[in-house]
């Protein structure tokens, strides 16, 4: 792999008896992807994610799919989110905190990022039904989930008002990308230090 402090790039493996993932990122994309994980819906939401935060995506997931999607949603999230962190290295030099709000139709979803190295989420949104199509709507937190805890990200999002559960999940993804995007840019300012008074994130 590249040096990351030039290319901040990250690629993972992770294999277990109940999923295989392969994960590779460039924070400093376009916003190209190539998906598959084998569960349509969440493809379309992380193209959503690679797309509005201009971070390139590779992802291959193989899940036990005939119980349900639930280990291979997750299992990407805790991927994603490794190789994002692993990309971001010291995470010197970055702006590390955004906000935004987001509308998508009759939906508007906040998302606000802290990319501190301590991961925590504040999820508040609710789903009118089970599922979109075949896809479990209970499994965009649990996405959510993994992607902080295993990226270091302190993550808040809330859907503030929506009537379609796919606009709703789509501006979850949509927004967190956008502040993702905003809070991993390299703040010139900073001239590499470590956005924190400690010295140091974690």
């Amino acid at each position: 792999m590249a040096d990351q402090q030039s290319s901040r790039s990250g690629s993972v493996s992770r294999k277990t008896n109940e999923t295989s993932v392969t994960v590779s990122v460039n924070i400093d994309g376009t916003g190209t992807s190539r998906i598959s994980t084998g569960v349509g819906f969440f493809d379309h939401m992380l193209e959503q994610l690679s797309r509005h935060s201009l971070i390139d995506m590779d992802i291959v997931a193989e899940g036990d799919r005939h119980v349900d999607d639930h280990h291979t949603v997750e299992d990407t999230g805790i991927a994603i989110g490794q190789a994002i962190s692993q990309a971001l290295g010291d995470r010197r030099g970055i702006a590390r905190y955004a906000s935004l709000d987001l509308a998508m139709d009759e939906t508007m979803t906040r998302a606000a990022v802290d990319v501190s190295g301590r991961p925590f989420l504040v999820w508040n949104v609710a789903f009118s039904a089970p599922k979109i199509g075949t896809f479990d709507t209970e499994l965009v937190r649990e996405f959510f989930q993994a992607l902080a805890q295993h990226g270091g990200i302190t993550l808040h999002v809330q859907n503030i008002y929506g009537a379609n559960n796919h606009h709703i999940s789509e501006t979850c993804f949509k927004a967190v990308a956008r502040v993702l995007r905003t809070a991993t840019e390299i703040d010139p300012r900073q001239a590499g230090r470590v956005p924190s008074t400690k010295g140091t994130l974690v």
